[in-house]
C-alpha cells in the first residue's frame, strides 16, 4: 500500500518520498487514516516500527487543512518522557515539512536547558508543540504560550506519561487543554494498568496494535551470558575486540556505573561516553551525535537512553546491569533491529540476577540459552531467592517489596527522563 492510499494530501506524500519513507509500515498504514478521521486512537507497535511517522504525518495534514492564522496558535501539542525523544521528533517534523507549500513552525520545549531563548522561540507562537510536560508547565506558568487553540493531544512514549513519574504533571497540562480534542496515545508497551487510566482519557478510540505481528516483529538476537558480576567489564571488552560492531549502546543501572564503565572503557582504549541526567543538555546531544557519527563507539547509559531514541543501524545492545522489569527491557532491546535492520542484543547475568533474569524471560514469553565465553566463566554461586512477584506486571519484579534503594532509583530515573 503506497502513502498516496491512506488519504495524505500529494503534497505530503512527496515529502515523505523525500526523506525515504517509501511504503508505509505496518503502524503507518493504520494508523494515518485513522488520525485523518479525526477520533481517538490508542497504538500499539513494536519499537523501530515507525511509530514517530504515523503520527507527524497526519498531523502535518491536519494543519496544512487548517485556516492560515495571524497569531500562530498551536493546534497540536507533542508530549514526551524525555529531552532527546523531544528533540528528535521535533527534526522529522521539520524534515518532513521542508517542502511542503506552507512554513511550519515548531516548538521544541525541554528542560535541563536555559527558559529564556525557549520563551523567545515561542514568540509570535508556534504551529506544533513537542514538549516535555515540566518545561511546558513552566512556560504556561510564564504566559509564554496559550493552548485553548490545541486540537490534538499527542502523547508519545504513552505508557511513560501515565505511570506515577508523570501523572501531576500530565493532570495539570490536561486542565489547560480544551475539553473537545483529539487525543493520540502511542507506545511499545501498554501495561495493563497503565492501559486502564488510558482508557479513562480516550474517547471511544480506535485501537491498533500491531505488537505481535509477525511482519513487524524486529530481527533482533538475543543473548544471555553468564558471568560473574566484577567481570563484566572485561567481558564487554573482550567482545568488542573480537566483533566487529562500530557501536554499541550499555545499559547499566545508575549514574555513577554509567561514569565509571565508560571511563573504564576509555582508558583500555574504547572510545566511550556517558549519558544520563546528571549530564548537561548540551553533554547528551553531543555524546548521541558522537555516536551516532563514529567518533564513539560505545554509548554507557541509564534507562534515559531506552525510550525512543532512534540510532541508525545500531548492531549492539547490551544489558550490562538488567533492567528492572520486562517492560523496560522491551524498550532497552528495542533500540536495535530498527527500520528492517538486524541486531544483536546481550544480557549479563551474574549469579546474583539470575533469578531475576528468569522472570524477565518470562514476562516475555522466551527462554534463551545460557551462554558461557572461554576465560570468562562464572565462579560465583547462585543466591536463592525468596518470594520473587511481580504484582502488576510492570514495576519490580525482584520482590514483593520495593527497597528504599530501589524506590530512590526509580525517583532518580524519572527525574533524569523528564529533564525537568
Amino acid at each position: 500500500m503506497p502513502f498516496a492510499s491512506l488519504g495524505l494530501q500529494p503534497d505530503l506524500v512527496q515529502s515523505a518520498l523525500e526523506q525515504d519513507y517509501v511504503r508505509p509500515t505496518a503502524i503507518q498504514s493504520a494508523a494515518i487514516p485513522a488520525i485523518l478521521q479525526g477520533g481517538d486512537v490508542l497504538a500499539t507497535a513494536q519499537t523501530g516500527s515507525g511509530k514517530t511517522a504515523a503520527f507527524c504525518l497526519p498531523l502535518l495534514q491536519q494543519w496544512l487543512d487548517s485556516p492560515r492564522a495571524i497569531l500562530r496558535q498551536p493546534r497540536a501539542l507533542i508530549l514526551l518522557p524525555t529531552r532527546e525523544l523531544a528533540a528528535q521528533v521535533g527534526d522529522i517534523l521539520r524534515d518532513l515539512a521542508q517542502s511542503l507549500p506552507r512554513k511550519l513552525k515548531v516548538a521544541v520545549v525541554y528542560g535541563g536547558v536555559s527558559i529564556n531563548p525557549q520563551m523567545m522561540a515561542l514568540r509570535g507562537g508556534a504551529d506544533i508543540v513537542v514538549a516535555t510536560p515540566g518545561r511546558l508547565l513552566d512556560l504556561l506558568d510564564h504566559n509564554a504560550l496559550r493552548l485553548s487553540a490545541v486540537k490534538t493531544l499527542m502523547l508519545d512514549e504513552a505508557d511513560r506519561l501515565l505511570d506515577l513519574g508523570f501523572a501531576d504533571e500530565l493532570g495539570s497540562v490536561l486542565g489547560q487543554l480544551p475539553p473537545a480534542r483529539q487525543n493520540l496515545l502511542f507506545s511499545a508497551t501498554f501495561p495493563p494498568a497503565v492501559r486502564a487510566l488510558a482508557e479513562k482519557l480516550l474517547k471511544q478510540p480506535l485501537r491498533i496494535d500491531i505488537e505481535h505481528a509477525a511482519a513487524a516483529a524486529p530481527d533482533i538476537r538475543q543473548r544471555a551470558i553468564e558471568v560473574d558480576a566484577g567481570k563484566r567489564t572485561l567481558l564487554l571488552r573482550h567482545l568488542l575486540a573480537t566483533r566487529d560492531w562500530d557501536k554499541a549502546l550499555v545499559f547499566v543501572a545508575s549514574r555513577q556505573a554509567a561514569d565509571r564503565v565508560a571511563d573504564k572503557l576509555r582508558r583500555n582504549g574504547v572510545p566511550a561516553a556517558a549519558l544520563h541526567g546528571d549530564c548537561s543538555q548540551g553533554q547528551r546531544g553531543q555524546a548521541l551525535a558522537d555516536l551516532k557519527s563514529g567518533r564513539l563507539r560505545v554509548l554507557v547509559a541509564t534507562d534515559v537512553a531506552a525510550r525512543g531514541i532512534d540510532i541508525a543501524r545500531l548492531p549492539l545492545v547490551v544489558n550490562y546491569d538488567l533492567p528492572r522489569s520486562p517492560v523496560d527491557y522491551t524498550h532497552r532491546i528495542g533500540r536495535t533491529g530498527r527500520a528492517g535492520a538486524s541486531g544483536e542484543a546481550i544480557s549479563f547475568v551474574s549469579a546474583d540476577c539470575a533469578a531475576h533474569f528468569r522472570l524477565i524471560e518470562k514476562r516475555q514469553q522466551l527462554r534463551l540459552p545460557r551462554e558461557r565465553i572461554a576465560g570468562f566463566e562464572p565462579t560465583e554461586t547462585a543466591i536463592a531467592a525468596a518470594s520473587l512477584t511481580d504484582p502488576d506486571g510492570n514495576g519490580g519484579i525482584k520482590g514483593k517489596r520495593k527497597s528504599k534503594k530501589d524506590k530512590l532509583r526509580e525517583a532518580a530515573t524519572m527525574q533524569e527522563a523528564g529533564g525537568n
